[in-house]
């Protein structure tokens, strides 16, 4: 029995079946296919045209069929007969969905994929095998089918033709997913159109894949080659504005929706920083498996990736490197408008803050986690580059910070211009808000920590301790929750390491282990680091309740706890430093154990490709480490699955490597810091009502256990993880967290 084609050469079918050895004969049209075909042979006549053209099919094409015996599968055909095809829409939220049993027990009924940005044909059958459907899960639809559903794969009623209404042979240029679903489709499709003969489940190499095999051998320097991916994926994803067009990328992020689009064309130039980085990857896939890209200018990402830059500059002995870093510093603090307006004036109670977003930076947004992140970024720049011109907007910035900052320790999720000019700073230094959210406290205040070691200001421990005491007294039932339980015992790690280093006391170390451990107990035997939920009444961004709710908010990449999935965005990278540090601090193999386990991990599923150097060594957000694939329910409306962030995941992650190849902590690297010289100028300017006389006096006057005081409700965000707006509390609660 022969199987034939009809398709352009370059088709992805056609190659997998010629890599997997299997005969197969191809035509360049349907009418010479069926026409050429001995009877009884099996058919695929695939869609050369899409998305902008139907396939050529007419009544003549079925007929013969009809009359030879063929078995026919077709897709995104141009006719159907005695079937009424409506005009090609596209996928937005919709998602394909098994809902038969043909497909068992490989595939079994509800079984997602991810088919991305499809455009499909609609049409009215009485049964599919497959369906595109805006369904909530990770891997299954959790709540069923919705009443709206559209055919994707069928049989025709006349029962020799398999239809699909999309362009299913694009499954490796469209990055469909999962790997092993398309296996079982495609043999299941062989099998149809050529029915006793036995078809093996074929391979193919992905577009995007993991760099390694959970068990392949790993070279001797493959922190190093990781490092040195990481930081070119930069300049290969063309993130670094050029002079050239940057007034094209600010258009760009005015003009599109959500500032996010197709990425930077292959022939602009790459910046060298002096204009600022792109935030990055969305996970948005168009059909040609390419993504949109994030035309936001933040001044997180900014910083993270100047540390980033810095550390493999000096890793790898790449002067280039090290300038980018260096001006991105310049950008953020001298060049950039996030720095500017009331944020320059000694006068105003902004002075010293830097926003967020190059977008808002006239109104004014100021996420204190953004603010410690771009700050620890120029910490580490200016010690590896040994720089001191950003040491007194660096020292402004923290104390800055500190003044926000209520009398118990917290700051809250987000404040803006408008409510502290309103206000003026004292009102926030005298308040005694609580905020039990880690992601958006914790690592303010291992910046506090630090800025305490290098300038003695008592203000700065006094703070930190008491939040820090606070927050552990609150666990686990009072903390709330962004994303997920996990990547807010992640975010603490780096505060309490931190907290030993200044104050090592068996309670301190007592504080650490206890988290660290039930993070690690979610850490599979491969490194990765498995996400949980927490108490649903606590979570900013819960799971979607619903399928309607699927894509509507930010949210987790998982659907409840024990999917095997870790979060690159929220949770890994902020562990992995947080280890690093923690086994740094303790000199504690514990810390270093799970640490080496996580490097391993991430350098095995670092992203390699030849058809997307955009992706080649970017570490996405999402990863299934049971699949060992790229997936996750990708129902977050802006930082998806398939999102890549230039500062929050590629740059710690860098960072990181970097430091152990050069056998140093963060600590340790930025142990000769100089910032204290301009403390004596600051605080008259600054802290004038609290007095100068608090240097070098640290107090232990530390609250036993804060009240709790809800902190008021933010305005809303659109921000990645510093996102603001709180959701109402959910109905049914999850299991308790480990």
């Amino acid at each position: 029995m022969a199987l034939i084609l009809s398709c352009a050469k370059e088709n992805d079918l056609f190659r997998v079946l010629r890599e997997n050895r299997v005969e197969c004969l191809r035509y360049s049209s349907a009418k010479e296919a069926v026409a050429r075909a001995p009877n009884g042979s099996g058919i695929l006549v695939l869609a050369d045209g899409y998305p902008d053209a139907l396939t050529a099919v007419d009544e003549i094409v079925f007929d013969t069929v009809s009359r030879k015996g063929l078995r026919m599968f077709v897709e995104f055909p141009a006719m159907l007969p005695g079937l009424e095809l409506g005009e090609p829409r596209g996928t937005t939220w919709e998602r394909a969905v098994v809902c038969s049993e043909a497909l068992a027990p490989e595939l079994a009924n509800l079984q997602i994929m991810a088919f991305h940005s499809c455009c499909f044909l609609p049409v009215q059958v009485p049964a599919a095998h497959l369906v595109f459907a805006r369904v909530a899960g990770f891997d299954r639809a959790v709540y069923g089918l919705p009443e709206e559903v559209w055919p994707l794969l069928f049989e025709h009623p006349r029962g020799d033709i398999v239809v699909s209404t999309t362009k299913l042979s694009q499954f490796v240029a469209g990055r469909y997913a999962p790997y092993e679903a398309l296996q079982k489709i495609w043999q299941w499709i062989l099998g149809g159109v050529c029915p006793g003969k036995t078809f093996p489940l074929m391979k193919w190499k992905p577009a995007v894949r993991p760099y390694y095999r959970k068990d392949e051998w790993l070279p001797a320097d493959i922190e190093l080659r990781a490092v040195r991916r990481g930081s070119a994926w930069f300049r290969k994803a063309r993130l670094f504005v050029d002079a050239t067009w940057k007034d094209e990328a600010r258009r760009l992020l005015d003009e599109l929706p959500d500032g996010t689009g197709p990425g930077p064309e292959r022939d602009w130039p790459v910046g060298d920083g002096s204009c600022g980085v792109l935030e990055g990857a969305s996970s948005f896939v168009y059909p040609d498996g390419t993504q949109k890209w994030r035309y936001w200018l933040r001044n997180d990402c900014m910083g993270e990736t100047s540390m980033a830059m810095a550390l493999s500059g000096e890793l790898c002995q790449a002067d280039a490197d090290k300038t980018v870093a260096a001006n991105l510093n310049d950008f953020i603090y001298f060049t950039s408008d996030l720095s500017k307006g009331p944020r320059a004036d000694p006068a105003s109670p902004t002075y010293g803050l830097v926003c967020w977003t190059s977008k808002d930076a006239n109104g004014g947004v100021y996420y204190g986690d953004d603010n410690a992140r771009s700050m620890l970024g120029t910490m580490a720049a200016a010690a590896v580059l040994n720089e001191t011109r950003w040491d007194e907007p660096l020292l402004r910035c923290l104390l800055a910070n500190l003044r926000t900052t209520g009398k118990l320790g917290f700051r809250g999720n987000r404040l803006e211009e408008n409510t502290i000019q309103q206000h003026g700073w004292q009102h926030y230094w005298n308040g005694e808000v609580t905020n039990y959210a880690p992601h958006y406290e914790s690592w303010l205040w291992a910046c506090f920590l630090w800025a305490y070691r290098h300038t003695g200001f008592a203000p700065f421990l006094d703070r930190a301790k008491a939040g820090i005491r606070g927050m552990v007294v609150a666990y686990p039932d009072e903390w709330r929750w962004t994303n997920g339980m996990q990547q807010e015992r992640a975010r603490m790690l780096l505060s309490l390491a931190w907290l030993v280093r200044v104050e090592d006391t068996d309670e301190h170390r007592e504080w650490l282990r206890a988290v660290a451990e039930e993070l690690l107990a979610a850490q599979d035997a491969c490194g990765a680091i498995r996400e949980e939920v927490g108490n649903l009444g606590k979570g900013q961004y819960g799971p979607p309740k619903s399928n309607a709710e699927y894509g509507t908010t930010e949210a987790p990449l998982i659907q409840e706890n024990g999917d095997p999935l870790c979060d690159l965005l929220y949770t890994t990278n902020f562990a992995l430093v947080g280890l690093h540090e923690a086994a740094a601090a303790t000199g504690d193999a514990f810390y270093a154990d799970a640490e080496q386990k996580l490097v391993r991990f991430l350098c095995r599923i670092q992203a390699c490709s030849e058809t997307h150097p955009e992706l080649e060594g970017a570490w996405f957000r999402a990863f299934d480490f049971k699949r060992w694939d790229y997936w996750g329910s990708n129902a977050d409306a802006g930082w998806g699955a398939w999102a890549v962030e230039s500062g929050w995941s590629q740059a710690w992650i860098v960072a990181v490597l970097a430091m152990r190849g050069s056998k140093t902590s963060f600590w340790e690297l930025t142990a000769k810091s100089q910032i204290r010289q301009h403390l004596d100028k600051l605080l008259p300017v600054m802290l004038s009502d609290v007095g100068v006389g608090t240097v070098a006096t640290p107090t232990s006057a530390v609250p036993a256990a804060p009240p709790v005081v809800p902190a008021p409700a933010p305005a809303a965000s659109t921000e990645a993880a510093p996102a603001s707006a709180v959701v109402p509390a959910q109905a049914a609660p999850a299991s308790p967290p480990a």
